[in-house]
């Protein structure tokens, strides 16, 4: 059994559309499949704020956070759907000098009864819930919340966002380059500022 891929069905036809080529491309996996596809590219730059060292330990327990800072650091996403499975499953390898290569694993899943939502989950059940958008040719993510689910349980609501801040990404297709876009990511605190961010430009393989 297939279906529509994840974020065609989130997003609706008429926004999907709206979305650059190569988005729609590099997005087009379908659940219930063996589709992969394979993005290269490089991170402009890797960086957290001074204290955020001190969510790093809980942050390696769940896989949810990049430990490592620095600039131009070479990165492949990796990205497979399962046949078993609607899962959309990601690993980020982040190419940091003189380290070993770290994985940044998930996985994501349109959110049940919630249009234009899907959660993102890393280890033991955290997931965060993001608001899914088209706009002006990018795929934009918006933070809605953390949860926590066990196994097929229900999601329970986490306020992590006190803490952590909300967190913004999006997928930009870059302007006379079929083959090519940008990302960035932040997590932005409101009295603090930018806790974590990393943006970068990739290539689809």
């Amino acid at each position: 059994m297939t279906q529509a891929p994840v974020f065609r069905s989130v997003l609706g036809e008429a926004a999907w559309q709206r979305l650059g080529e190569v988005v729609r491309r590099h997005y087009s996996l379908r659940p219930f499949s063996g589709d992969s596809v394979t993005v290269r590219g490089r991170m402009d730059e890797v960086w957290r704020g001074r204290w955020a060292w001190l969510l790093l330990p809980a942050g390696r327990l769940f896989g949810a956070l990049v430990p490592y800072q620095g600039r131009d650091v070479p990165i492949e996403v990796h990205y497979r759907c399962h046949p078993d499975s609607a899962r959309l499953s990601w690993d980020r390898r982040f190419r940091f000098a003189g380290r070993p290569v770290f994985h940044f694993r998930s996985f994501m899943e349109a959110a049940p009864h919630a249009r234009h939502e899907v959660v993102e989950y890393v280890r033991f059940g955290l997931g965060l819930r993001l608001r899914v958008s088209a706009e002006d040719g990018a795929l934009v993510f918006r933070d809605a919340g953390y949860v926590w689910r066990l196994g097929r349980g229900p999601r329970v609501p986490l306020p992590l966002h006190l803490l952590l801040g909300r967190a913004y990404v999006e997928e930009r297709p870059v302007p006379g380059d079929d083959g090519a876009f940008t990302m960035q990511m932040r997590i932005r605190h409101p009295w603090w500022g930018d806790v974590f961010r990393y943006s970068g430009r990739f290539r689809l393989d």
